[in-house]
């Protein structure tokens, strides 16, 4: 049940995001931390972590415990 619900957030998260920025294909396409997260925890982007530290698209993801609440937000565990 619990992996239902986080898979029907992550989905709800993946539809609020234009087509424009799900379609991106660098980090500078996207305008916060939650749409590169959304993106690379979804597959769409999943070079935009390059140094495996965690941290996807560094140009607007400042820390790993932003993109940490992101994940358990929208139901990531990458």
């Amino acid at each position: 049940m619990k992996a239902l619900v986080h898979a029907v957030i992550l989905a709800t998260s993946l539809s609020v995001v234009s087509i424009d920025m799900a379609f991106a294909a660098r980090c500078a396409d996207y305008s916060n931390c939650r749409e590169a997260v959304i993106a690379w925890c979804a597959g769409m982007h999943p070079r935009a972590d390059g140094d495996n530290d965690g941290i996807p698209c560094e140009n607007v993801c400042k820390s790993r415990v932003q993109v940490v609440a992101i994940m358990a937000e929208i139901g990531c565990t990458r």
